[in-house]
């Protein structure tokens, strides 16, 4: 049974990780786009975001690289389910060209 708790455990770490990782990137893009300096918002942001992934990662591994590939399950979890409810309506979708629609 500690098995198993650590396991779901080390998943919804990763969940809770990607959640705040990938729900920040979500922020920062949008907040940099009206930003009076977006390269420095953009570079901040990732350096804060990425050593929390990474702080994270390593504590909820505890040196099994099982917990590690659990968490990162999670995270990658979490990836989908911010892109799919940071999604915008149907209405706001940018339409491709007509010309854009192939290579030549």
């Amino acid at each position: 049974m500690p098995e198993a708790l650590a396991a779901l455990t080390a998943v919804a770490a990763g969940a809770g990780l990607g959640a705040i990782f990938f729900g920040g990137l979500w922020w920062t893009v949008r907040r940099a786009a009206s930003s009076a300096r977006p390269a420095q918002c953009i570079v901040v942001s990732a350096l804060l975001r990425m050593s929390m992934a990474l702080g994270g990662f390593y504590l909820v591994a505890g040196g099994h690289w099982e917990r590690l590939l659990l968490c990162l399950v999670g995270f990658i979890a979490a990836r989908a389910v911010v892109t799919w409810l940071t999604r915008l309506p149907a209405p706001e979708r940018p339409t491709p060209l007509p010309q854009a629609r192939h290579a030549p």
